[in-house]
C-alpha cells in the first residue's frame, strides 16, 4: 500500500506537469491568450499541490502504527524500511542536501549571469567603479556558497 502511495507522489506531479506543458504550448502556438494559459497552469499547480499533500499526509498516517515511546521498535522499523528499499531519515537528508546545493547553485548562476556583464560594462566606462561592481558579482556568488554551507550542516546532522 505504501509503495503505491509513494509511486503516486511521484507520478501525479510528473503527469500533471507534462499534460499542462503540452496543452500550454499547443494553445500558445494556436494563438491562445497567455493570461488564460497562466491561470490554467496555476489552477493545475494548486490542485496537484493539494492532492500530493493529502497523499503525503495519508502516507505519514500509515507510518503512525509504531508507538512513539518505543525507541527499539522505531529503530527496528527504520532498519526494516531500509532493507525493503524504503525512505529513511538518512535518505531524506541526502535529498535535502542535494536540493539545497543545486537550487543555491542555480540561483547563484542566475545572479552572476545578470551581474557580471553589468559589472564589465560599468568598469569599461569608468575604471574607478570596478571595486563596487565586483562586490555585486561576489554577492551573487555568495548565494551558492551559502547553499553549500547549509548542505554541509544537513549532512553533519544525519
Amino acid at each position: 500500500m505504501k509503495i503505491i502511495i509513494y509511486a503516486l507522489l511521484v507520478i501525479i506531479p510528473v503527469a500533471a506537469l507534462s499534460v499542462v506543458t503540452y496543452t500550454g504550448v499547443k494553445a500558445a502556438l494556436a494563438g491562445g491568450s497567455r493570461r488564460r494559459i497562466l491561470v490554467k497552469n496555476a489552477a493545475v499547480f494548486f490542485a496537484v499541490l493539494v492532492l500530493v499533500s493529502g497523499l503525503a499526509l495519508f502516507a505519514g498516517a500509515t507510518d503512525a502504527a509504531v508507538p512513539a515511546d518505543s525507541a527499539a521498535a522505531a529503530e527496528t522499523q527504520e532498519e526494516a524500511s531500509a532493507a525493503a528499499g524504503g525512505i529513511t531519515d538518512k535518505g531524506l537528508g541526502l535529498i535535502a542536501a542535494a536540493l539545497v546545493t543545486s537550487l543555491a547553485g542555480i540561483g547563484g548562476g542566475i545572479a552572476v549571469a545578470a551581474g557580471a556583464p553589468a559589472a564589465i560594462a560599468a568598469a569599461s566606462e569608468n575604471a574607478s567603479s570596478f571595486g563596487k561592481s565586483l562586490i555585486f558579482v561576489a554577492l551573487g556568488e555568495s548565494i551558492a556558497l551559502y547553499g553549500v554551507v547549509i548542505s554541509i550542516l544537513i549532512l553533519n546532522n544525519i
